[in-house]
């Protein structure tokens, strides 16, 4: 996530090469995970606590049941590993040995969770003041200092400290062990905060004369901007149960819907037209379908480039809607049913979808639902150009959502719940590419829940003559079946568009020897007869 800094480090004690401390940083979805624990005891036990630790915490976190809050998930998995820990050191030693103290933290949006056993610690820095969020689990009598109260794997249960907080722009969370904190006080701290993990760690090494008495790590989690998304989501504004025509909102007259369910109008403010996308009314009730649309206006309007139209979400809207610019041209589609693409109109549409998506990647998005009825083609100076009209499809890469799309242009790999990623992409481009040039679906309609065969697609040529064959073959490659015969990746399809004369000929693999090397069959049994035929020559005159 673009708006959040990770860094971590950790030093040994003295001269040692390793030491009792771990952290894991993970980032996975609309999730960042951070969990840093301070071994207790032996060498070899506490690390392997640690360690454990950050790895058991982060995986159950990533596969968290959905139907459990944050809240939930980290109190149950605490107490779940302390569980092994303590079990497996009493099985094994017959007294705690696996025994480490914990800080988590994790953040979901604008909204940090936390928690921690033990005395490492968590701190958060605003606006130059530190702050501590977590508790000490440490005796405060006199001769026990240092002695901690709790810790994971001390005992067969475990109270953990959990705290939430709202986290700010320019918010830094500092996660750290006591190696840290006992050598840095908090004005040093503060100011180290700054330059991240590694200046930390390194500053107080530097105050021991390189010789830390006792291991030291720090986490810091660097708070670049608001989360965008819960922003909007957090904005108290109606959604609109009808709409109809001659209606104004926020100075926006509604001229006609555009589609079906009458949520998306086209529109007049100021005598410019505009489209203006309204959240369907069941968001009202359904938090999914309210993520959905939330989603869909701010990808709307952070991807600021030629390829959509611009977009913009009103800074005092009344209502939910975001608004795009009106592109005024022909939903392809519609466009090729009367003419089809001519073969220049099909590589420039096939370079324009690959640099759509390129420039997705650098955000770790993908479209999600390439298709023509998605494409606008319009005409600026006599020159043909697209935009892809549909923002609410975008998805991160390598989600699971594998039947988002529309049927007939998904990847074979999608109807088995495999991940959405270039490779899946690249077989929507393609069928869009073929449908363009042909007027055909490649392996014809599919309806939706249909768990299609995918047979074998005619040649494009059989249906567009026009089609060279260089052209031909990058076709039936991007929309091959089997991945391993299919492009890689945007770059390598783009390369060979742009270069015709490298292109290679396709073919499916189930194709017979003879159809794809028909020549290099016919010199080989060529020369095979002439051997033959010398051999038989040789054999009469003996």
């Amino acid at each position: 996530m673009a708006n959040i800094k990770l860094s971590g480090f950790t030093l040994a004690k003295g001269k040692e090469l390793k030491g009792d401390d771990a952290f894991e940083l993970k980032q996975i979805d609309n999730l960042t995970i951070a969990v840093l624990c301070d071994g207790v005891g032996s060498a070899d036990y506490g690390r392997e606590a640690a360690q454990r630790v950050c790895s058991f915490l982060i995986t159950s976190l990533k596969n968290r049941p959905l139907s459990w809050s944050i809240q939930k998930s980290i109190i149950h998995f605490i107490k779940n590993i302390n569980q092994i820990l303590y079990t497996e050191s009493m099985d094994s030693y017959e007294r705690e040995e696996l025994v480490t103290t914990l800080t988590l933290v994790v953040i979901e949006g604008n909204q940090l969770y936390g928690a921690n056993v033990g005395d490492s610690r968590i701190y958060l820095l605003r606006e130059d003041k530190l702050s501590q969020l977590s508790h000490d689990h440490s005796e405060s009598e006199d001769g026990l200092d240092g002695v901690l109260s709790q810790a994971i794997g001390i005992s067969d249960n475990v109270e953990p400290y959990y705290f939430e907080n709202l986290i700010n722009k320019d918010d830094r969370i500092l996660m750290c062990s006591d190696g840290l904190y006992t050598i840095l006080d908090e004005e040093t701290l503060t100011k180290g905060l700054y330059f991240g993990a590694h200046y930390l760690v390194k500053k107080a090494s530097s105050e021991m004369e390189d010789n830390l008495p006792d291991d030291t790590t720090a986490v810091v989690i660097d708070i670049k901007e608001a989360d965008q998304f819960c922003l909007l989501k957090q904005q108290k504004i109606e959604i609109s149960e009808s709409l109809k025509a001659e209606q104004v909102i926020d100075g926006y007259k509604l001229i006609k819907p555009l589609v079906q369910n009458e949520r998306t109008w086209a529109c007049e403010h100021s005598g410019i037209a505009y489209v203006i996308k309204f959240a369907p009314f069941e968001a009202l009730e359904d938090e999914r379908l309210l993520d959905l649309f939330v989603k869909e206006a701010w990808n709307a309007k952070r991807l600021k480039a030629g390829y959509f139209p611009k977009s913009v979400i009103p800074r005092n809207r009344t209502s939910r809607y975001y608004i795009m610019q009106m592109i005024h041209g022909d939903e392809l589609k519609k466009y090729f049913k009367s003419r089809l693409l001519s073969i220049d109109e099909g590589v420039n549409l096939a370079q324009f979808l690959l640099d759509m998506n390129q420039f997705l990647l650098g955000f770790d998005l993908v479209h999600g639902d390439i298709k023509p009825e998605n494409i606008i083609r319009a005409q600026r100076k006599g020159k043909t150009y697209y935009k892809m009209v549909d923002f609410g499809s975008i998805v991160e890469i390598f989600s699971l959502n594998s039947r988002a799309g529309t049927p007939s242009y998904l990847a074979p790999e999608r109807f088995r719940g495999e991940n959405i990623n270039e490779q899946s992409e690249i077989f929507s481009i393609g069928v869009t590419l073929y449908e363009s040039l042909t007027g055909k679906l490649p392996y014809g309609e599919i309806e939706p829940f249909q768990t299609p065969n995918f047979k074998k697609p005619k040649n494009p040529t059989h249906y567009n003559a026009k089609i060279p064959k260089w052209l031909e073959s990058i076709i039936l490659r991007a929309i091959c079946v089997d991945t391993s015969c299919r492009y890689k990746n945007y770059t390598e399809m783009l390369f060979e568009l742009e270069n015709p004369k490298k292109v290679k000929p396709f073919f499916d693999k189930s194709v017979s020897l003879i159809e794809r090397e028909p020549v290099k069959v016919y010199k080989a049994g060529f020369i095979a007869m002439l051997l033959l035929n010398m051999f038989l020559i040789f054999k009469l005159f003996l």
